[in-house]
């Protein structure tokens, strides 16, 4: 075991069932199984994986002033989401970088008083900067009547996603899903017992849901949802190809696309950004919006053979200009891509850039973003 490294509930699982177990974020998780990440990437896209993701962290905002501090704290307007809505959104700085990036849930507070009808907030962030996050909202809460609450340890995470994903979770649970919006959320009681918000949404660019239920119904929840997928060929499916996933759909890695040095309008989030409203880091926003970021996020493909891998060096008519953020084959379209930061002014499409690899200039050209679109977006 990793030192000071956390195990999920379902360590032992993974372990008995092949699962190559590596460092990840505070924890130890299945990189991998027997099957390999391309069969599981392939899976994923072609009937369902499932997710292990009890890395991630979650919050909650309870409060009479619960819906103002989140959209102080947030860049998206709260105030436009409906009960059992879901939104994608950013915690930043004052200078308009980028904290995290977070899901938030609107959800109807069953603990305010009697007679009292009002929302609370569950947030979803990331795992490595759970602590950070948790931190930055709880300091900025001074001066608002909220109650913010750290209920990772008792909150189990699981994704399953994939285009078979709706119909098998539907014979799970009492709902009916295919009435669930994307970016809406459910909440409900599944295998006789067990409480459950179920979000539709996700991080592979396919349909699907993520789940949250008591930390303590893992095993149960898990086993059942991969026994009611069997006959389409559902899978476990570990890290790297959760990375693959998200990678073809050029949905942003914390550390990667996002960080404490890059801006939201620069990773091209534009729309979980409500400048009309007051949050940190507004003003610096609108302001890089209004007169147009230096440089912007690309996709590119390599036209010559190589990997290209974050922080590889661009170059530009021989001149170095930016950096890849992530790249790697991309098992569905059969290519090597990579995101990158370049400056606006070569950042259209077709133009000509080379990727240093191994100290080679290697020839790319950029490409349209995502490089992948699921069947139900077509």
């Amino acid at each position: 075991m990793a030192e000071n490294s956390k195990r999920t509930q379902l360590y032992q699982w993974h372990v008995d069932h092949g699962g190559r177990m590596v460092p990840f974020a505070g924890y130890e998780l299945p990189v991998q199984y027997p099957t390999g990440p391309i069969l599981e990437h392939e899976v994923t896209r072609t009937a369902a994986g499932l997710f292990d993701i009890d890395h991630m962290g979650q919050m909650e905002v309870r409060g009479p002033d619960a819906e103002a501090f989140v959209n102080h704290v947030a860049t998206y307007d709260v105030t436009q989401m409906s009960l059992l809505d879901a939104h994608y959104s950013l915690f930043c700085y004052a200078d308009g970088t980028c904290v995290d990036d977070l899901f938030i849930y609107k959800l109807p507070d069953t603990q305010a008083p009697a007679g009292v009808e009002r929302a609370y907030f569950f947030l979803a962030i990331n795992a490595a900067n759970r602590d950070k996050d948790v931190a930055w909202v709880k300091n900025h809460a001074r001066g608002f009547n909220v109650a913010v609450k750290d209920i990772s340890e008792e909150t189990y995470m699981l994704a399953f996603q994939g285009p078979k994903a709706p119909e098998i979770m539907n014979r799970l649970t009492q709902v009916d899903l295919t009435q669930v919006a994307r970016f809406t959320a459910a909440q409900d009681t599944i295998l006789g017992d067990v409480p459950i918000l179920l979000g539709r949404t996700g991080y592979t660019g396919e349909d699907g849901f993520e789940l949250f239920f008591p930390a303590e119904q893992a095993v149960k929840v898990w086993e059942a949802i991969l026994k009611a997928g069997e006959a389409e060929g559902v899978k476990p499916i570990g890290l790297a190809a959760r990375d693959s996933l998200r990678f073809e759909a050029c949905m942003p890695l914390y550390g990667h696309e996002i960080n404490a040095e890059i801006t939201p309008v620069e990773a091209g989030l534009n729309f979980a950004l409500s400048l009309h409203k007051e949050f940190i880091g507004r003003d610096a926003l609108l302001k890089q919006k209004l007169e147009k970021p230096g440089r912007v996020q690309v996709g590119f493909e390599l036209v010559d053979r190589g990997v290209a891998r974050e922080h590889y060096t661009v170059l530009h008519n021989g001149q170095e200009v930016g950096f890849v953020s992530s790249g790697m084959f991309s098992p569905t379209t059969k290519k090597y891509l990579g995101m990158a930061y370049v400056p606006r002014e070569i950042s259209a499409r077709d133009t000509e850039i080379e990727i240093v690899i191994r100290g080679k200039p290697v020839k790319a050209k950029i490409v349209k973003k995502p490089f992948y679109i699921p069947a139900y977006r077509r």
